[in-house]
């Protein structure tokens, strides 16, 4: 049987500065049809160059050596029109990015019938396809009347489910499935991976899945390959390379997230565990809270119409030196309640309170407290101007406070605190010449620099790869060792939640539907909801050492 894709002694290099640099080296893959082949390693090893490689979509920079068959047929070799024919209709991608991947200006419907219109012979008609169209949706699980939607008018997981049926479209016998699950909640993670299996076994196409993470991976696919560094370093059955990895790097994957219920994955150590809420410190309320909302109400509203009520009568503390974890899915209102709590949103009920006191809610007072309490955004891309330098992005706090008094070894010690080391190499770099942790490093040196006592931060390692990921929370730890530095974690990673915090509040649908210290709460949990939220936690068996 002719393998669906057959990669044979496949390099790929990309021109830079007058020579080449190699990014790919010597890699060896096949993939018949009803297989799974989960292809893992951090940021930077290849693995999506490789993936982009099968329908030609590198930019021109790149030079491929070695051999791409898709169906027995060269893709290296292929004209611009067999080229054309084999995409969609042969393989389709299913991007990482769903949100950029999609057309803002177009309706789910017509993104998902495009690529039947682009392959098919003749005219297909508007009633056919809005059949076809209906089917799909029905197939990634999706009410059929949200093909008139448009991407902004959707969930992550949604759009993610629409870029499935839009690679399901033409029948094509392989799908590239590109981080299919980053930045996705543990629910609707679950639910994208058994769409994938799912499609995979009704219709017999081959499947690769690109991730760092190998518990994805492991739950999804028969077999793995690792690449390290460009290249291949281990491949076999999921099982055996997530029980008894042999690779040093294959190791460092299945060590690298965290288990549940897992004593050893647990990064805080005894003495390192504030006393809670239940234990006054100094400069503290009464209670040991740095930062409380007490009967916190919020509701998007239009006109005089209320829309969505996000938050709904939530009581939450942050103590000093302590970490807490904020989790719970994605629109279950942990977002707008950590905005309340930075005095983004003014509440519809209840209140904030800072050492004691209310919240104010304009001018000196509110300053004051935005120097205090600082937020760590999601997305250091995002949160970073393009055309500043990483001098300029840490001082933009200092500016803004109109706080400039020895600006520059100010900078240079947040820097040093958020381990940007040693500080001059990077003072004058432009974002777009660092790594996403190093991005992520300089969005929390810019809240350091105003030396605050609490930190916000709403997904902070969301779409970080395993190894960055650790390098970063243990970042955070450090900083609440040295500095006494409290930290709220907006998160939907469970396991992130049982590494770094103290204690645990479970978010759904605006409510406060548990809480309590993190070995209470996630190992024995006591409400429904967070019961579910740990089923759906994809499981790594493993014996690594």
């Amino acid at each position: 049987m002719t393998p669906v894709l057959d990669m044979r002694d496949v390099s790929i290099s990309y021109r830079a500065g007058g020579g080449l640099r190699r990014a790919v080296t010597d890699v060896s893959l096949s993939l018949e049809a009803g297989q799974t082949l989960g292809l893992a390693g951090e940021s930077g090893c290849g693995k999506t160059t490789l993936a982009l490689s099968v329908l030609r979509l590198l930019p021109r920079s790149a030079r491929v050596e070695g051999e791409v068959l898709l169906g027995g047929r060269d893709v290296g070799k292929l004209t611009w029109g067999g080229l054309r024919a084999v995409r969609w209709a042969g393989a389709s991608v299913v991007f990482q990015g769903a949100m950029h991947a999609l057309n803002p200006v177009r309706t789910v419907g017509d993104q998902i019938a495009e690529p039947i219109r682009l392959h098919s012979a003749e005219r297909v008609p508007t009633a056919v396809l809005r059949a076809r169209v209906a089917e799909l949706l029905e197939q990634v699980e999706l009410p059929v009347e949200r093909r008139d939607a448009y991407p902004h008018e959707l969930s992550g997981g949604q759009r993610q489910r629409v870029m499935i049926a839009m690679a399901l479209a033409c029948e094509p016998s392989l799908i590239i499935a590109d981080e299919p699950t980053t930045a996705l909640d543990v629910v609707v993670q679950s639910q994208v991976l058994t769409l994938l299996r799912n499609s995979v076994a009704r219709r017999d196409v081959a499947l690769l899945v690109i991730s760092h993470d190998l518990s994805v991976l492991a739950n999804t696919c028969g077999r793995l390959a690792v690449m390290y560094q460009g290249e291949l370093v281990e491949r076999g059955r999921a099982e055996r390379l997530v029980t008894s990895p042999e690779h040093r790097h294959t190791r460092a994957l299945a060590t690298a997230f965290p288990i549940v219920g897992d004593v050893s994955s647990r990064r805080v150590g005894e003495g390192e565990r504030s006393g809670g809420a239940d234990t006054p410190r100094g400069g503290a309320a009464s209670n040991g809270a740095l930062l409380s909302a007490r009967g916190v109400s919020v509701s998007f509203t239009d006109g005089a119409r209320i829309r969505t009520r996000a938050v709904s009568g939530v009581d939450l503390d942050v103590c000093e030196d302590e970490i807490v974890a904020l989790v719970g899915q994605s629109g279950s209102g942990k977002t707008t309640l950590a905005r309340t709590l930075l005095g983004l949103r003014r509440p519809d009920a209840g209140g904030v309170s800072y050492l004691g006191a209310p919240l104010a809610h304009t001018g000196g007072g509110l300053r004051a407290f935005r120097r205090r309490v600082q937020l760590v955004l999601q997305d250091p891309t995002g949160a970073l101007n393009p055309r500043h330098t990483v001098y300029e992005a840490v001082a933009e706090g200092l500016r803004v406070h109109g706080d400039v008094v020895n600006e520059g070894e100010r900078v240079r010690a947040a820097l040093e605190a958020a381990e940007l080391r040693p500080a001059e190499e990077f003072l004058g770099r432009f974002p777009h010449e660092l790594s996403g942790g190093q991005r992520q490093r300089v969005v929390i040196a810019g809240a350091l620099v105003l030396d605050p006592r609490v930190l916000v931060a709403d997904e902070p390692v969301a779409s970080l790869d395993a190894t960055v990921r650790g390098e970063v929370l243990e970042l955070l730890l450090g900083l609440r060792r040295e500095r006494g530095l409290s930290t709220l974690v907006i998160t939907h990673d469970l396991g992130l939640a049982w590494s770094i915090a103290d204690r645990v509040a479970v978010m759904r649908a605006g409510e406060v539907v548990e809480r309590g210290p993190v070995e209470q709460v996630l190992t024995s949990p006591e409400h429904e909801y967070t019961k579910a939220l740990l089923a759906a936690v994809p499981v790594l068996t493993r014996t690594v050492t």
